[in-house]
């Protein structure tokens, strides 16, 4: 099994900047990837941004140039920097990790955290 805690989240006026943070823990070694998704209400959960241990991303369209996920590999930890934001980025946002994380689909999940962009 694998732990995933978030933190971060929180309340920003559109145009501002978020940072969220996810640790895992446990069974490390049974997954290569790491990535972030978000829900809003009334629609499916999506993948955001995710990236392999060995540096690959994946981005949706969304957000591209304007949130960057990186990772920290000794610390097992991946960061999701949202820059630009607009109401539509309004959602509960999941960390969640696998072995096909970076397409989309995730064995682990956190608990989530909201981001509320305000207009």
């Amino acid at each position: 099994q694998v732990q995933l805690v978030e933190s971060g989240g929180g309340l920003v006026q559109a145009g501002g900047s978020l940072r969220l943070s996810c640790a895992a823990s446990g069974s490390i070694f049974s997954i290569n990837a790491m990535g972030w998704y978000r829900q809003a209400p009334g629609k499916q959960r999506e993948l955001v941004a995710a990236v392999t241990w060995a540096g690959t991303t994946n981005y949706a369209d969304s957000v591209k140039g304007r949130f960057t996920i990186s990772r920290d590999n000794a610390k097992n930890t991946v960061y999701l920097q949202m820059h630009s934001l607009k109401p539509e980025d309004t959602a509960v946002y999941y960390c969640g990790a696998g072995r096909r994380t970076i397409a989309g689909v995730s064995d682990y999940w956190g608990q989530g955290t909201q981001v509320t962009v305000s207009s």
